[in-house]
């Protein structure tokens, strides 16, 4: 007996404490009803407009007492007798999916949509806590005659982005004009968000675009594959979350991949590059140092060479000559000693090509596998010769002393 009436008294001190405990997370309204009261956690998620839309603004999520979720979306950009559907979907924006929740419309005249969740579209219960790191986006649409024209969106949950970002340069190849940056955006569960921006694309021709193994200078097998560029606007949007080969992918790969972006002309082009941009550890740091590279047998070709420095230590060799004849392609190397003295070859380019006059090479080691990285060019005792063809060795159409020469 004395068990039964100790329990008797526990569970009325819970219930008491619940009691108390409830007292303080709800109110009554005016009419009398209860009403939940908010708890204080909240996330915020900034909605982007879509294509030509003017729409932007916040969709804010709050906690409240009973574990649901408040969620108010204030938007400016809308038109007083306008109703705009609000839906959140699963994936992300890029990959898309099926609506998960929907939302009260946003009325055009205030902008401002509010909707309490406790509960899916299909009537699963989703706390806060869940709805909070909810794998999806939201949308909201033109009408609801017009679901198909999205005019605001954002990533929400694990897919938001943290603010860190990580940008790279495109170089303009032989084949083209067009330049650009890709910039890999970082989200809360670790995946990326891939931007490609190219100008001077052409419209209605659809580029594809991979990560590729080692430098553009080097070459390598497609590691990762991007949504094609689109040629009208410049613009490949990707969510980047597995390698091609279905390993992992995490944003912080990107501090030390050993890669570099080729996009290419079209799918029956692949070997033609519109651009290329070296990324991960073989970005560049903004250094660089530049030689002079005279004529010699020919006295209308000349140029320079320039030595990029790399994020690992390595170089971007790029060797830029004027007037090379079409079709030719010209052997390039840095020789031991100056070029009054001579000496033998330390390491070997990539030819020049005729066409463009431009040579690309990765500078990591010497011909014979000794450590070669920018920081030794800058101190090297040697010099750059530049050959008429691999069948005339001995013409020079250019060189340059180089490194402490």
């Amino acid at each position: 007996m004395k068990k039964i009436k100790s329990r008797n008294i526990i569970k009325g001190l819970f219930l008491m404490l619940m009691t108390i405990s409830l007292v303080g997370l709800i109110n009554c309204s005016d009419d009398g009803r209860p009403t939940i009261t908010e708890t204080g956690a909240r996330g915020t998620f900034v909605i982007d407009p879509v294509g030509s839309s003017d729409v932007r603004g916040t969709a804010t999520f709050i906690q409240m007492a009973d574990r649901s979720t408040k969620i108010i979306i204030q938007v400016t950009g809308t038109t007083a007798g306008n109703s705009h559907p609000v839906h959140i979907h699963d994936n992300t924006a890029i990959e898309g999916g099926d609506i998960a929740i929907t939302l009260n419309p946003i009325d055009g005249e205030t902008g401002i949509s509010e909707t309490l969740v406790i509960a899916k579209d299909d009537t699963t219960y989703i706390p806060y806590s869940e709805l909070i790191i909810f794998d999806g986006y939201l949308n909201v649409h033109q009408s609801v005659d017009d679901l198909g024209t999205i005019i605001g969106q954002v990533d929400i949950g694990i897919n938001a982005l943290t603010g860190k970002s990580t940008e790279y340069s495109f170089e303009p190849t032989v084949n083209s004009d067009v330049t650009g940056k890709a910039t890999f955006h970082e989200r809360l569960n670790g995946e990326a968000l891939a931007v490609l921006e190219l100008n001077n694309t052409t419209p209605g021709v659809s580029h594809p675009a991979h990560i590729h193994s080692n430098t553009f200078a080097e070459g390598g097998r497609v590691v990762i594959s991007f949504n094609p560029v689109d040629g009208t606007t410049g613009i490949s949007r990707t969510n980047i979350a597995i390698y091609d080969n279905g390993a992992s992918f995490d944003y912080s790969d990107l501090r030390s991949i050993n890669a570099h972006i080729d996009v290419h002309l079209s799918t029956s082009a692949l070997r033609i590059f519109v651009a290329q941009g070296d990324v991960g550890q073989n970005m560049l740091t903004g250094a660089s140092v530049t030689y002079d590279l005279g004529s010699v047998a020919i006295p209308e070709i000349n140029g320079t060479a320039t030595f990029y420095e790399r994020v690992n230590g390595q170089a971007l060799a790029k060797l830029v000559l004027n007037n090379t004849p079409q079709d030719g392609s010209h052997p390039a190397h840095i020789h031991a000693n100056s070029a009054e003295v001579g000496g033998p070859i330390i390491f070997t380019f990539n030819p020049v090509n005729g066409d463009s006059g431009i040579s690309d090479t990765n500078v990591d080691a010497s011909d014979d596998g000794s450590t070669l990285g920018y920081d030794d060019i800058k101190l090297i005792d040697g010099h750059i010769n530049v050959h008429l063809s691999a069948d005339e060795m001995n013409t020079l159409v250019a060189q340059g002393n180089i490194g402490i020469n």
